[in-house]
């Protein structure tokens, strides 16, 4: 018997969350976009992910507000961008408690700090809106060498386009 991909027995919002951000593949398409990742072809490529699975969870993005589909590109929408401190704060707790990897630092362009698990500038004392942090590639760390990992070697600042 197949799981089903509601929790309407549920009485609790994260249940709701969970219908539209749950299902595997969901957040890491999401992380992507927020590190400017927009065509079909760059989310393939990067996640090795079945294409019908692809398609289905950039449906269910749109649909759901989470994306807007602009010509030939995904792009997150005000509320897709609410997400970028959900996808951050699991990044750091999996570091943290996981042991895992740490592949990439979020920084404030502004000032250059290193953002804070909170999401917030220890410089600057206040919460950094994601358009205003920069990713950057840890030396060293094991990369994946499509074309989007390969983009995502240099400082990049959040949600701007990667081209492949």
């Amino acid at each position: 018997m197949a799981l089903g991909k509601d929790y309407a027995a549920q009485d609790c919002s994260l249940a709701r969350a969970l219908e539209v951000v749950g299902e595997r593949w969901t957040l890491l398409i999401v992380r992507d976009a927020i590190y400017g990742v927009r065509r079909f072809s760059d989310f393939l490529a990067r996640l090795d992910i079945p294409r019908a699975v692809l398609s289905g969870r950039l449906q269910l993005l749109v649909e759901t507000g989470v994306m807007v589909k602009e010509g030939h590109d995904y792009v997150l929408t005000d509320m897709g961008k609410e997400l970028f401190p959900v996808v951050h704060t699991l990044v750091r707790w999996a570091e943290e408690h996981l042991s895992a990897e740490t592949y990439r630092t979020f920084v404030h362009a502004e000032c250059g700090t290193k953002v804070g698990r909170d999401g917030g500038c220890p410089s600057c004392g206040r919460t950094v809106p994601v358009e205003d942090i920069e990713i950057h590639a840890v030396p060293g760390a094991r990369y994946r060498d499509d074309p989007v990992s390969v983009a995502l070697r240099s400082p990049h600042r959040l949600l701007d386009p990667i081209r492949t």
